[in-house]
């Protein structure tokens, strides 16, 4: 799920699952910003590996690293925001949305 949220910047979900989403996201966005702030090639590569501990795919990745994470660059957290959408009719199971906060449109 992580993966394609970082794919699409947007999801529509259960409640529960973008809370645990917004956790799990944040995390990468911060540990990718870090990556791009220093200048030693270890604390790169080291960072890159944890990211794709979660993230299976390199396109992903990549789009993490070069696209996401300079946008938040002036950022200190809150890279993300949950709409909620009320309840699904099926099981009544309270629905959401969770996007990046600077999206590209």
């Amino acid at each position: 799920m992580v993966t394609s949220f970082f794919e699409h910047e947007k999801i529509v979900t259960t409640k529960q699952k973008c809370k645990e989403l917004k956790k799990i996201s944040e995390k990468l966005i911060t540990r990718a910003k870090k990556s791009n702030e220093t200048e030693v090639k270890e604390s790169q590569l080291h960072n890159k590996r944890e990211v794709l501990k979660v993230i299976k795919d390199r396109d992903v990745m990549t789009k993490l690293f070069n696209d996401i994470a300079p946008r938040f660059k002036d950022r200190n957290g809150g890279y993300t925001r949950i709409y909620l959408l009320g309840q699904r009719p099926g099981d009544a199971a309270e629905m959401a949305v969770i996007e990046l906060v600077e999206r590209k449109k």
